[in-house]
């Protein structure tokens, strides 16, 4: 690893990457918000959409995401980003990494930094800011493009203006509040995730609300073939999470949970496409850590992330291969449309309204096979898991 001073700079892969400002936690220690901003040649956003943080966690091209927070044994917080480099536009020239803090300066933050890792957990690069005076906004530091690849730029430039004078150098319209872009949180999701609370889990009637409230640190394994994976144990017992698989080339990828002695018990994902950029869920044990068995022939990307990190289904969204949505929408109905040749699949798992069922319930909503054009009722907010070979689309009423 590269321990960076200000100014430097250093390649770094154009393959996956993860990024985390980290910092000391305490009584009198404001809390930091991470935030990513993708610029063109101009140095400027092209629109409010290339701002990425807690409130708006995707890029549209799927380039930057924001991950989350997590909180370690020590004190350390951490907010995270996931990076593509090979996935950011032609015509974006730089990711400028940068953080935001709550109700204090960056003065009050000790040992503050940030970090570049690879999914496999090696460190590339660390620069650690030691001169945060009275600054409420702060650049960390930049990716830039360079000569066919991309480099990682140590900045550290604060701002005292907080967030709105950041955004505003870098093109986003900013009005009297200091949040960077006002966007709507979902209805039922908190716009703020909380680190993990050790009373989970909550009443069923507020269990996805409350699992959507959860964070931890990004859980990632990097491998090829088939593997027996044993997540960390401090994910949050009794709750659902999202599974995300990455892989190119493999006849088929398949992720199944396991049960107490190691065996595959439950299917939670297979797909047979070329390449795979697929998300499910599963149920972490209460009394164990989760473990699962990822199946596959080449080499492949698995993600363990809080389930505030599923795509939000509001209105409409298009896909690809196997999902998992969530819905926090009444009682209606929903369009789905395929353009694959094979199965699609699409279950729906809500609470019941049984007050003595634990359980969540399980409404098949869609199984057919090749192209389609259907509708089908929901009946309560939950999560949607999608089996699918190929291009879909699902919207809100008819």
């Amino acid at each position: 690893m590269t321990v960076m001073t200000k100014g430097g700079n250093l390649p770094v892969p154009a393959a996956g990457l993860q990024v985390a400002v980290t910092w000391r936690q305490g009584a009198q220690v404001p809390d930091v918000d991470v935030s990513a901003l993708l610029l063109d040649a101009t140095g400027r956003v092209r629109s409010d959409a290339d701002l990425v943080f807690y409130n708006q966690p995707a890029h549209p091209s799927g380039a930057v995401r924001h991950l989350g927070k997590g909180q370690g044994a020590d004190g350390t917080g951490a907010d995270w980003l996931w990076l593509d480099l090979e996935a950011v536009e032609l015509g974006m020239d730089r990711v400028v990494v940068a953080a935001s803090t709550d109700a204090g300066t960056f003065g009050q933050v000790p040992f503050l930094d940030v970090r570049v890792g690879l999914p496999d957990g090696q460190q590339v690069a660390s620069f650690t800011i030691g001169d945060a005076s009275t600054e409420t906004a702060f650049v960390f530091g930049e990716f830039y493009r360079r000569n066919g690849g991309w480099k990682f730029r140590a900045v550290g430039q604060g701002y005292a203006s907080g967030l709105a004078g950041l955004a505003t150098d870098f093109g986003i319209s900013v009005a009297e509040d200091p949040a960077p872009v006002p966007v709507a949180p979902a209805p039922a999701a908190p716009a703020h995730p909380a680190p993990v609370a050790a009373s989970f889990p909550a009443p069923p009637a507020d269990r996805l609300a409350s699992e959507l409230a959860l964070s931890f640190p990004p859980f990632t394994h990097h491998a090829s073939g088939k593997e027996r994976v044993t997540c960390p144990p401090n994910l949050p017992p009794g709750a659902r999470v999202v599974v995300e698989i990455e892989c190119r080339d493999s006849i088929s990828v398949h992720i199944d949970s396991c049960d107490a002695y190691g065996r595959a018990d439950q299917d939670l994902l297979s797909t047979y496409e070329d390449e795979v950029h697929a998300r499910t869920f599963a149920t972490v044990p209460e009394d164990r850590p989760l473990s699962l068995v990822v199946r596959a022939d080449t080499p492949w990307t698995l993600r363990v992330l809080p389930l505030a990190h599923a795509r939000r289904l509001v209105h409409s969204l298009n896909g690809r291969g196997p999902d998992l949505l969530v819905y926090e929408g009444s009682a209606g109905v929903l369009s789905f449309v395929h353009q694959g040749q094979s199965n699609f699949v699409v279950w729906h798992y809500f609470t019941s309204d049984d007050p003595e069922w634990q359980d969540d319930e399980e409404d098949l909503l869609v199984n057919e096979v090749g192209r389609l054009d259907v509708l089908a009722p929901v009946r309560a907010p939950g999560l949607l898991r999608i089996e699918a070979d190929g291009p879909w689309r699902i919207g809100v009423g008819g």
